[in-house]
């Protein structure tokens, strides 16, 4: 597929069909989005809600917290409030939103303070979200109230800022899934003399709530975190307007990165250390990616280990890091900057440029002549010096015993031979068939580049030694250079068509395996409840596709024990200092990493949106083996799954504990 090819996937075309069909029988929500309580978010929804009703919508009031404040009490004057329902919970009467005569009245827009409200014990819903979220399915639109503290991403960083963990929170696909976010802001110092006032608490809990939480600096950077979340969500709607309609983009609404990871340590770090210096300077998000071609598959063990350290840096350094399959690197980068709106692409250019770039391009070359209005930086490999940072880890003899134009000299003189033995019984113009057949198995072996060569080869072996006067490159017959033409253009083309028909159906194959692995995966831990067969089936996955060797480590009683691992595996205790970095940074560490590289064994995160559950350690089973890029992708969906998955069955283990499935 084209890079420049702008038509939408048909699966993609099929999915925001059906989408769209949800969101037409599906009531909308708008979030009014504050920062701290006093803003005026429920002051702004009433006032909104007063000029719907003018324009002749149906508004009903389900539940507002007026907190006593006068001004807000005479917004809700004029408007149609519902009776909130009584439940009872240890003796105290609690009153809560009455769900069901809301869905009853149906009306057009209903008006739900507080979202991330926790229902008392005994509703149907836990929280007020869920209430919301069935009000929507039944087709009503829903006006709701937020503060950015309760967003569950948000948890750690509030508490980090203002010293206290906020404990009502909502999942971020809440407001991921509004359809419309309304930011209510007053600047902190005028919040902060509202509060003096008492008009958001009565003045004795003002006075707290100004000496704890609601302190200048912390309301600074409550507000900051308002803008820059409501910001996120306005870039993923105009991602998704944008692959709605097919539009290839960027549209230049705000900066966007891509650096393009190649084989090269040296330029690798000097890409993604510029990228992320130039994120940092304009304030743009900044993504990484590594393109894998047919030809990855002889690149060398070292190449390999410097493309898995560039993205690991990268990852390091704060970007989205994301590796691809394609055959052409320039359309998997163009595909990926147009789909993420990308608006600047950093790439490399190695200072040794190999003949065929001096003729058909580099990568960057090919790049710039695809990217349209995307803007392109190149930088060279050569260190401040003015060496060259690359390095090369392969003898020239070495090289020479793997170069497949080699094979395609020896595959040439077979056939010559061959044709020699036969040539007394077949014209020396259908010979040239049997050097065509050759340019063919050139082309599935090797590629297109050494089908070229041999197909330029058996011209000249051709001409050579089958065509009069022989043993001369002399053309007595002007007709066989017709035909010295029409073979070589034939070979080429065929070199190409077949290269290419073998490069898009190893990518299919990968693909598909890639998919295959992960199903059987998911199946196989769907009936896995308990912990260790849940850690056995991932094992035994992970020694089937990658060939290696694992274990895994969870947390009991407040240290990271053992909890399997493959046959022949033992950790030391230089090996649970690098898993117990891993459980406490949630970064990979250990061998073939930047962090402790001394381990044998490669440590990663088994994560939820919880925390990390466990690690998850792999020794590839060849004694020099190391983890390959293609397994990386593999390995790092199997510590998703299995964190999932061991998440679940700490879970049914609770359960089980407490007797609970016993009743089940």
């Amino acid at each position: 597929m084209d890079a420049n090819d702008t038509r939408p996937n048909p699966d993609e075309l099929l999915k925001q069909v059906e989408k769209e069909e949800r969101q037409q029988l599906r009531g909308k929500v708008k979030v009014f989005l504050g920062y701290s309580a006093g803003v005026g978010k429920t002051y702004t929804m009433l006032e909104e809600a007063h000029q719907q009703k003018e324009k002749g919508i149906d508004v009903v009031v389900a539940c507002v917290e007026s907190h006593g404040r006068k001004e807000t009490e005479d917004l809700l004057g004029g408007l149609e409030s519902l009776a909130l329902k009584e439940i009872e919970y240890k003796g105290i009467k609690i009153k809560e939103m009455d769900l069901d005569q809301v869905v009853a009245r149906h009306p057009q827009l209903v008006l739900v303070d507080e979202l991330a409200h926790t229902n008392a014990p005994g509703s149907r819903h836990s929280k007020r979200y869920q209430d919301v979220e069935e009000l929507l399915e039944a087709g009503i639109d829903v006006f709701t109230t937020l503060n950015v503290q309760h967003l569950e991403s948000m948890n750690d960083t509030v508490a980090q800022i203002s010293g206290i963990r906020v404990k009502e929170t909502i999942p971020d696909s809440v407001l991921d899934d509004a359809n419309d976010i309304k930011i209510v802001d007053l600047p902190p110092r005028e919040l902060i003399q509202r509060f003096k006032e008492g008009k958001v608490y009565v003045p004795d809990q003002a006075v707290s709530a100004l000496q704890n939480f609601f302190n200048e600096g912390n309301l600074i950077a409550l507000r900051e975190i308002t803008f820059r979340r409501a910001a996120e969500h306005v870039d993923e709607q105009m991602l998704e307007y944008m692959q709605e309609r097919s539009i290839p983009g960027p549209w230049p609404a705000g900066e966007r990165l891509l650096v393009c990871i190649g084989n090269s340590q040296a330029l690798n770090e000097r890409l993604v250390r510029t990228g992320r210096r130039l994120a940092d300077e304009i304030k743009a998000e900044w993504f990484a990616i590594y393109v894998e071609t047919p030809a990855h598959s002889r690149l060398s063990r070292k190449e390999r280990q410097q493309a898995l350290k560039g993205i690991e840096l990268a990852s390091t350094l704060g970007a989205k890091t994301s590796t691809s399959f394609g055959i052409s690197i320039s359309d998997e980068v163009i595909r990926f900057a147009r789909k993420n709106n990308v608006t600047r692409i950093i790439v490399g250019r190695p200072t040794h440029v190999h003949w065929r770039e001096r003729i058909f391009g580099s990568v960057a070359d090919q790049i710039v002549r695809t990217s349209g209005p995307i803007d392109l930086i190149v930088i060279s490999d050569l260190t401040p010096d003015g060496t060259n940072g690359g390095e090369r880890e392969e003898t020239p003899k070495r090289l020479l015993r793997r170069n497949p134009y080699w094979y395609s000299l020896w595959l040439v003189l077979i056939i010559t031979i061959f044709c020699t033995i036969i040539r007394t019984f077949i014209s020396p113009t259908n010979l040239a068939m049997f050097y065509l057949i050759g340019v063919v198995a050139a082309a599935i072996s090797w590629g297109s580049w050494p089908a070229i060569f041999t197909a330029t080869a058996s011209v000249v072996t051709f001409d050579f030694f089958f065509v009069p006067p022989v043993m001369s490159f002399r053309v007595t017959d002007s007709e066989y250079l017709i035909t010295f033409g029409a073979f070589l253009f034939v070979g080429v083309v065929i070199g190409l068509l077949v290269a290419r028909s073998r490069g898009l159906a190893f990518a299919a194959q990968r693909r598909e395996d890639y998919t295959a692995t992960l199903y059987a995966l998911s199946v196989d831990l769907a009936s896995a409840k308990e912990i260790d067969s849940v850690l056995k089936t991932v094992g035994m996955h992970v020694s089937r596709s990658c060939h290696c060797r694992s274990a895994y480590l969870l947390p009991q009683e407040g240290m990271l024990k053992l909890a399997y691992a493959s046959a022949g595996l033992k950790l030391d205790e230089k090996e649970m200092t690098a898993a117990n970095w891993t459980f406490k940074t949630g970064v990979v560490a250990g061998k073939d990493t930047e962090t402790l590289s001394s381990a044998s064994i490669k440590y990663y995160p088994l994560s939820t949106a919880n925390g990390v559950v466990g690690v998850m350690g792999i020794q590839p089973e060849e004694q020099e083996g190391f983890v390959k890029m293609e397994q990386e992708r593999l390995l790092r969906a199997f510590a998703s799954q299995a964190a999932v998955a061991l998440e679940r069955g700490q879970f049914w283990d609770r359960l089980c504990l407490a007797g609970v499935t016993e009743k089940m």
